[in-house]
């Protein structure tokens, strides 16, 4: 994501939650259900469709060197306008230098 998005090292925040194969439910016709990763990402809206497939494929691609298989990988984004980001001591993100550009 940062590599795609072309963010700073100090932009991001994550949670990573690890679940019991037996407490998520996973699409049966997974080979090995344990290693399902679903990569849930919210952030800023603006960038292109090919920034976001390129996004998806390096996932994709990091996760596989981690030996997750590709068809265990789902991965979902949700966009909010800049507007809808309260950030910087309440400021509105639109109204903010982020130091990176979102229209990619």
């Amino acid at each position: 994501m940062k590599n795609a998005f072309q963010l700073p090292d100090y932009d991001r925040n994550i949670r990573l939650m690890v679940y019991e194969a037996h407490r998520f439910q996973y699409m049966a016709h997974l080979a090995q259900p344990e290693y399902f990763t679903l990569i849930s990402i919210d952030c800023l809206a603006g960038r292109s469709l090919e920034t976001k497939r390129k996004m998806y494929q390096q996932i994709v691609e990091s996760l596989g060197k981690l030996g997750i298989s590709s068809d265990h990988i789902l991965i979902h984004l949700r966009e909010s306008p800049l507007e809808n980001w309260g950030i910087r001591g309440g400021q509105v993100a639109c109204d903010v230098n982020l130091g990176f550009n979102v229209e990619i």
